[in-house]
């Protein structure tokens, strides 16, 4: 089975979702399956993406993008 490929700013919304479960009492764990990803996927999401916006996401992977093509 192929692997979905989230977007930076769907990976932003499952942090809060995410976010929003614990919130209301739900361990990581649950929470973090009910959103259809593993714990290790959350945590590195969460170290890449945790205090960014949408828009500082979008810029970020934008930033990069170039900084890889000016490299070649």
């Amino acid at each position: 089975m192929a692997r979905k490929r989230y977007k930076p700013e769907e990976i932003v919304a499952k942090l809060r979702q995410v976010d929003v479960l614990q919130s209301q009492g739900q361990s990581t764990g649950k929470a973090v399956r009910q959103i259809g990803v593993t714990e290790t996927t959350y945590f590195r999401w969460r170290r890449e993406f945790g205090g960014l916006k949408t828009d500082q996401v979008k810029r970020l992977k934008e930033l990069e993008a170039e900084n890889t093509r000016l490299r070649r």
